[in-house]
């Protein structure tokens, strides 16, 4: 399903405290807090990143969600759901859309020099657009742009403590040094009963729907550590940060890399 129309850039900034290589190291008195840890093996270097643009309010839609949760399941894919809002008007709103969804399928939409956008729409990396229900056209995305150098190339792990989460970003090795670190957050899987529209009558499951994105800060390049408050993460259902470069134009630009900071993984 395509939709026309404009909507302003909103950005949403986050302040965190930025640490150079040399101020790695834990002070004494934070260290004894307790030694930084994961609650699981980490991919630093994920395969990808999916982004699904979805609706609940969208009949096209629910093929993509179900195949969009079997990447949910996956630790080498970042795969992120932001519902958006324009086909609220066929008779059911959906109840996971957010304005600022909507807004960034709008900005992938002008950096990719697009006219309209679209439900089921995944963006692969930052990099192009595929239909969100074609299990051959994103598995295909994701292995090309692996092969060929544009996926995950800048390593990020994230530890924690009791009270704070490290998000350690390694070094550029050559392409583009500047970007931004984006937190994205979203909510545990959640089944919908949807009550009119499209889809009315249909009970559906959604995984990582997407409820805020805020900036971070910046990257420039060199090996960087960013530390967020744990009283923040926990506020969230889950959560991913992203590092993606951004246009002059401010418009988002190429994934080059991804982690999870906490991934429910039940219902």
């Amino acid at each position: 399903m395509a939709f026309r129309g404009r909507l302003r850039l909103a950005a949403v900034a986050l302040a965190l405290t930025a640490l150079g290589g040399a101020a790695l190291a834990a002070e004494p008195e934070k260290a004894a807090a307790g030694k930084p840890q994961t609650d699981k093996p980490q991919i630093d270097r994920p395969l990808g990143v999916v982004e699904l643009f979805t609706s609940q309010g969208c009949s096209s839609c629910p093929p993509a969600d179900e195949f969009f949760a079997e990447l949910a399941g996956k630790d080498d894919i970042i795969a992120l759901a932001y519902h958006v809002n324009y086909w609220d008007y066929l008779g059911w709103q959906d109840t996971l859309s957010t304005k600022e969804n909507t807004e960034r399928q709008y900005d992938y939409m002008r950096a990719f020099g697009s006219r309209s956008v679209y439900t089921p729409q995944a963006i692969i990396n930052g990099r192009s657009h595929v239909n969100g229900a074609s299990r051959k056209d994103v598995d295909g995305a994701l292995a090309r742009m692996d092969r060929n150098g544009q996926g995950m190339r800048v390593g990020i792990k994230v530890s924690r403590t009791s009270d704070r989460v490290m998000i350690d970003t390694g070094d550029a090795g050559g392409g583009p040094t500047d970007a931004h670190v984006v937190i994205v957050y979203f909510d545990p899987p959640q089944m919908v009963k949807i009550g009119q529209g499209e889809n009315s009558g249909r009970s559906l499951t959604y995984w990582n729907a997407v409820s805020d994105i805020q900036t971070a800060g910046m990257w420039h390049g060199k090996a960087q550590r960013y530390e967020v408050p744990m009283s923040e993460i926990a506020k969230k259902g889950g959560c991913a940060v992203l590092l993606q470069s951004v246009g002059k134009d401010g418009m988002p630009g190429p994934i080059l890399g991804a982690a999870f900071i906490h991934k429910p993984d039940r219902l």
